[in-house]
């Protein structure tokens, strides 16, 4: 079985890994059942960086492709926010939250680079 060309994409694959840990992080959270809200928003941001970079390489343009790379990177913002607000909350603590920004902040890195390689007309 074949491969998809974003799946040889290192952030992607950085991205993929991340969510995993997140939401792997998530699941040993002692929160109240009054918060899913909170826990949906951040499962739906953390996989969305990867499944921007993976939809936007199946967009036909360059152009688009750039695109969604900008919309992954403000997702990765999005859950760095949510990090921030459940560390508030003493569901995690500092270290835990510094592991996740020092990724995110690889990621981020990399996905601007990536977007500011491609050429667009």
């Amino acid at each position: 079985m074949g491969r998809f060309s974003f799946e040889d994409l290192e952030v992607w694959q950085r991205a993929v890994l991340f969510a995993e840990s997140v939401i792997v992080s998530s699941e040993k959270w002692k929160t109240a059942g009054k918060h899913y809200r909170l826990l949906e928003q951040l499962e739906a941001a953390v996989t969305s960086v990867a499944m921007n970079i993976a939809e936007g390489k199946g967009r036909y343009s360059q152009k688009e492709f750039k695109q969604y790379l900008y919309i992954a990177r403000g997702s990765l913002f999005e859950v760095i926010t949510l990090l921030v607000i459940v560390e508030k909350l003493g569901w995690i603590d500092n270290k835990d939250l510094d592991t996740f920004r020092n990724e995110a902040e690889i990621i981020g890195k990399m996905l601007s680079s990536l977007a500011n390689s491609i050429k667009t007309k």
